[in-house]
C-alpha cells in the first residue's frame, strides 16, 4: 500500500485548508513608515545618552475588513501574515511590528516572514471587522532605502478551516 493510500484510508488525518483572507474592502491595506502624519518617529536613547539605532514609529489605528461568508459555520483559525520581503529592509531582525486589538483578534508581535495566530472560533458573520493599533521597532542599521523610498508593507491576513 502506498503511503497516499495510508493516509487517505487514515481519519484524522485530513488537512486543514488555507487560504488568503480578501481584505480589499478595508480602509487602508498598505502601511508605510513615510508620508504618514499619523506616524510619530522617536529614537530612544541609550544609557549612555548617545541616539539608538532603534526608531520606534507608532501608526495609530489600522482598520480591516475581512470578507469571512464562505466560511460561515466552520471552526476557523485566522492568521496576521507579515510579508518575508520588504523593500529597503535588509534583514528580518531590522524590523518588529507590534499590535493591540479592540479585543476581537489577540495582540501580538513578529517580525517579517511571520504567521502570527490572531484568532480562533466558529466563523458567525460574514465580515470580521477588527483594528490593530499597529507599533513598529526599526533598527536603521538594517534599513537601506532609495531617496523618496517609504518604508511600508501590505500585510495580510490567512484563513485555516479545520476539518
Amino acid at each position: 500500500m502506498t503511503c497516499l493510500t495510508l493516509l487517505g484510508a487514515a481519519p484524522g488525518l485530513a488537512h486543514a485548508l488555507v487560504e488568503r483572507l480578501d481584505d480589499s474592502t478595508s480602509p487602508s491595506a498598505q502601511v508605510r513608515a513615510q508620508g504618514n502624519d499619523n506616524a510619530p518617529v522617536t529614537a530612544p536613547a541609550t544609557a549612555q545618552g548617545a541616539a539608538s539605532t532603534v526608531v520606534r514609529i507608532a501608526f495609530g489605528r489600522v482598520h480591516y475588513r475581512l470578507a469571512t461568508a464562505r466560511y460561515m459555520g466552520r471552526q476557523a483559525r485566522i492568521y496576521y501574515v507579515l510579508p518575508m520581503a520588504i523593500p529597503g529592509l535588509r534583514s528580518p531582525a531590522g524590523l518588529q511590528v507590534s499590535w493591540r486589538t479592540n479585543g476581537l483578534f489577540a495582540a501580538g508581535s513578529g517580525r517579517p516572514g511571520d504567521r502570527v495566530p490572531v484568532w480562533s472560533g466558529t466563523v458567525r458573520d460574514a465580515w470580521i471587522t477588527e483594528a490593530l493599533d499597529l507599533t513598529w521597532q526599526v533598527d536603521a542599521r538594517e534599513v537601506r532605502l532609495s531617496r523618496g523610498m517609504p518604508l511600508g508593507f501590505e500585510a495580510y491576513f490567512e484563513i485555516e478551516t479545520l476539518p
